[in-house]
């Protein structure tokens, strides 16, 4: 089996930083009125800045598949030498074909192996794991592989025209019902990344050698949580198909909602300590043997958590080893762990032989992945 090496890593954010107050300017007012969780979301999230594919002017600038393939364009790597594309993204543009061949349209490569994987915020994971394997197995010398996210399509105000008609007493009455879909609109923004795997390390610049990649699904305990494409009825999740054509505008079936009691309950509990006593027992790994511990989340209120939940586990890393660039950068879900570890490598702060561990939590029905590497 070889050993498996990140030699390079890329990112494309979309157009022109956007600050909170320029929020509401991109994605727009829903049924013409400020939101009024807008301010609260902000405060607790603690992003100062994030980007979207619509700019000011309510254009959508780029697609998924194209800003895949502006960040493995980044990469600066001769694509025909690709042996293996993985791609992972929670919103690809279309239903099908899948994501990794239109993002292989855009490239214009020579033929490879092609893969996407689905998902939320784990779906880069899933598509490093893919591509992990294919080098570790022997099958490729050269994989790379993405997370992206264009959200901010199914974000705008447009989207909730059809059901704020309708429904606005119903809000009015119960705002939680507006807040569980409002929330997200604050909370996610655009990007991609890029990974360049490959069966032997850079020469002559550093590269972080996969030690493992684990990914851990809680789908058998706890029920749907954040979704799209369908609705929860009696705590029964329904798909689109079951509605008619009609109940998808009126029930805005195709936005992103999140049951935010559930997340609260659940998240770090679930993914970081379960996760990582699963982890615990099959490999050998000590706190204090980690250099940089590099979480995905969604907000800083989660932070404090995360970090009482890694002592809970007797695995607690001092927050002086923490790196986030979430206030910067955004949520950018599968993207995320991609545009962290890019900063990290390519800003001159990793030195040979620290080890960096990768946390990345998914909400959709509860899954957690935690990835190992090593500075080379």
């Amino acid at each position: 089996m070889a050993e498996v090496y990140i030699n390079k890593i890329a990112k494309f954010l979309p157009n022109e930083a956007i600050s909170n107050e320029e929020m509401e300017v991109v994605l727009g007012k829903i049924a013409g009125k400020p939101s009024r969780a807008r301010r609260i979301i902000l405060r607790s999230n603690g992003i100062k800045k994030r980007y979207y594919v619509i700019d000011k002017e309510q254009n959508i600038c780029y697609s998924n598949a194209q800003i895949t393939a502006k960040a493995i364009e980044n990469l600066q790597f001769n694509l025909d030498n690709l042996e293996v594309l993985a791609c992972g993204t929670t919103l690809p543009d279309q239903i099908m074909p899948n994501h990794a061949v239109m993002v292989h349209g855009e490239l214009k490569s020579k033929p490879c192996e092609v893969i996407a994987t689905s998902g939320i915020c784990l779906s880069g994971m899933t598509a490093l794991k893919h591509a992990y394997l294919s080098v570790k197995s022997e099958e490729a010398k050269s994989a790379i592989a993405t997370g992206s996210e264009t959200v901010s399509t199914l974000l705008h105000a447009k989207n909730f025209k059809k059901e704020s008609d309708i429904q606005e007493e119903a809000f009015n009455k119960r705002p939680e019902i507006a807040f569980e879909k409002d929330f997200l609109r604050w909370m996610l923004s655009d990007g991609a990344g890029a990974m360049l795997v490959q069966n032997q390390p850079n020469p002559n610049e550093l590269s972080l050698k996969i030690a493992w990649l684990d990914i851990f699904s809680f789908a058998n305990e706890i029920e749907v949580c954040m979704y799209a494409g369908g609705t929860k009825i009696d705590n029964a999740f329904k798909g689109y198909r079951e509605f008619t054509q009609d109940e998808w505008l009126s029930k805005s079936l195709f936005t992103i909602k999140q049951d935010v009691k559930l997340l609260n309950a659940n998240i770090v509990d679930y993914t970081v300590e379960k996760t990582l006593r699963k982890i615990l027992e099959k490999r050998e790994l000590q706190a204090d043997e980690i250099s940089w511990f590099v979480p995905h989340y969604s907000s800083a209120y989660f932070r404090d958590e995360v970090a009482q939940s890694l002592k809970n586990a007797n695995f607690e890393i001092p927050q002086e080893k923490w790196f986030t660039n979430l206030s910067s950068c955004g949520n950018t879900g599968s993207a995320s762990i991609y545009i962290m570890l890019e900063e990290l490598l390519n800003t001159n702060k990793l030195s040979k032989g620290e080890k960096i561990l990768c946390y990345v939590p998914e909400s959709g029905r509860f899954s957690s992945s935690f990835m190992l590497l090593e500075v080379v």
